[in-house]
């Protein structure tokens, strides 16, 4: 929806702050992965927006997407989310045996790295910020998005990203 995120924010001092927005029903999803290169542990950010809520359909053009990008195979990393779950079902009806797929305990969102980007993204780059169309909004959820993908090694998704790994002692 196009609600904002209402946080903490100024306004003259004894005035209470209004942010201005009316019930609006339109959608805006975005479907994102993060990569982790085996060679340089570089991570990149891919993203994907879609103008209606996500269904099996639209992650499974994502992770052909994902295909044609990494044509050796990957390890795909999921929440439970009822539609993941649809799509590997379809996915592996298919037969493809270069994808891997390993799910996230449920309940467990400070496991997926993916969560720190939406956090950022939604409580602190688009905090407070009422969009007037859902093109308006499309255009700052990128915009914030590929700020997270540009931003150095020293970045909080970055560091939990690290964090995981020794905890979990991964070789990537």
């Amino acid at each position: 929806m196009l609600q904002p995120t209402v946080r903490r924010t100024w306004a003259p001092k004894g005035k209470t702050p209004i942010s201005y927005a009316w019930d609006r029903h339109d959608r805006l999803s975005v479907l994102t992965a993060l990569t982790v290169s085996p060679q340089t542990r570089r991570i990149g950010l891919l993203l994907d927006v879609w103008p209606c809520n996500i269904d099996a359909v639209a992650v499974l053009a994502m992770l052909r997407g994902l295909r044609q990008r990494y044509p050796q195979g990957y390890l795909l990393v999921l929440d439970r989310w009822s539609v993941h779950r649809s799509a590997v079902r379809q996915l592996q009806g298919r037969g493809d045996g270069r994808i891997e797929v390993e799910w996230l305990p449920g309940y467990a969102p400070e496991l997926n790295p993916v969560e720190a980007v939406w956090q950022r993204t939604k409580y602190t780059d688009l905090a407070n910020f009422t969009p007037e169309q859902s093109e308006h909004l499309r255009l700052e959820v990128e915009a914030s998005l590929v700020k997270t993908r540009s931003k150095t090694g020293d970045s909080p998704l970055v560091l939990r990203l690290r964090q995981t790994q020794a905890m979990n002692s991964f070789h990537l």
